[in-house]
Order: C-alpha cells, then structure tokens, then sequence
C-alpha cells in the first residue's frame, strides 16, 4: 500500500499531470468549446444537440431511458429538456400505457433543426478527429466506454 500523500506544489503538479477525472473533464470541455462553436449558427449547444439526438429513435424515450442512457438523474435531463420544449423542439408526453410515465419526442421544428445541424457536427467531429488520428480517437473511445460501462 501506498504511503498516504502530502499536500504539496509538487503533489499538485502530480495530480494537475496524471488524475484521470481532472484530465477528462479538462478534455471535455475544450472539445465541448468547439462543438459549442460549431454549433452555434444553429442556436444550439453540443449538449442540447446531444439531447435532440437522443431522441431519434423509432419510439420516443422515456425520461428514465434518456436519464440512464446519459449517465444522468432523471431531474437533470428533465430540466435540460424544458429549454428545448419552450423552443418546439420536442414534445413531452404521458405514456399510453403508464399515465406515471413521461416520453420525450421530437417535433417536425426540432428534426429540422437536427438537419440543419448535422453538417455542422459531422465538421466537429472530423475536425476533432483529424487531430487525433485514427488510431488515438479508436483508443480514446474505447477508453471512455471503458469507465463509464
């Protein structure tokens, strides 16, 4: 076992260099920045897009689905919903078989959009691929599906 670590500038600089939670979230939202900006002529965010997207699917979500889906609690992806459903972007509806139940659909306004936005994200997504590279972006995707399994 390890000695306990002490407080120090370079114990500092040691988990600033190796913490694998500072470093992803540091990644995340420098690539967030630039999907953000790729994004923006659409008036969307990378997150928002992320969410729409999550609703293209041959039946429409549940709240629960997206919430587990995301890594996310319910609240959370209710209240991020609710922006895009004041815009006409999706619709929330009560399940046909369980009233309790609460699906999110996207509205003709918000797949629209979502067409629009595609060549906007596949830019993004080239773009932060390429300065990757092949190999590195294959790696990195297998890691992060990795530790959130």
């Amino acid at each position: 076992m390890n000695a306990p670590l002490a407080l120090t500038p370079d114990t500092a600089l040691t988990i600033d260099r190796t913490c694998l939670c500072l470093n992803v979230q540091r990644a995340a939202r420098a690539i967030g920045r630039r999907y953000d900006a790729a994004l923006r002529p659409v008036g969307l965010s990378n997150w928002q897009f992320t969410l729409l997207v999550m609703l293209s699917r041959e039946e429409p979500p549940t709240i629960s689905t997206l919430a587990h889906d995301l890594a996310m609690d319910r609240t959370t992806v209710t209240a991020n919903l609710k922006p895009l459903e004041r815009r006409g972007l999706l619709a929330i509806a009560v399940d046909a078989q369980d009233r309790r139940v609460r699906r999110a659909a996207l509205t003709g306004t918000g797949r629209a959009l979502l067409d629009d936005a595609l060549p906007l994200w596949q830019a993004a997504q080239a773009a932060a691929s390429e300065r990757l590279g092949e190999n590195e972006r294959t790696a990195l995707l297998a890691a992060m599906k990795a530790v959130s399994a």
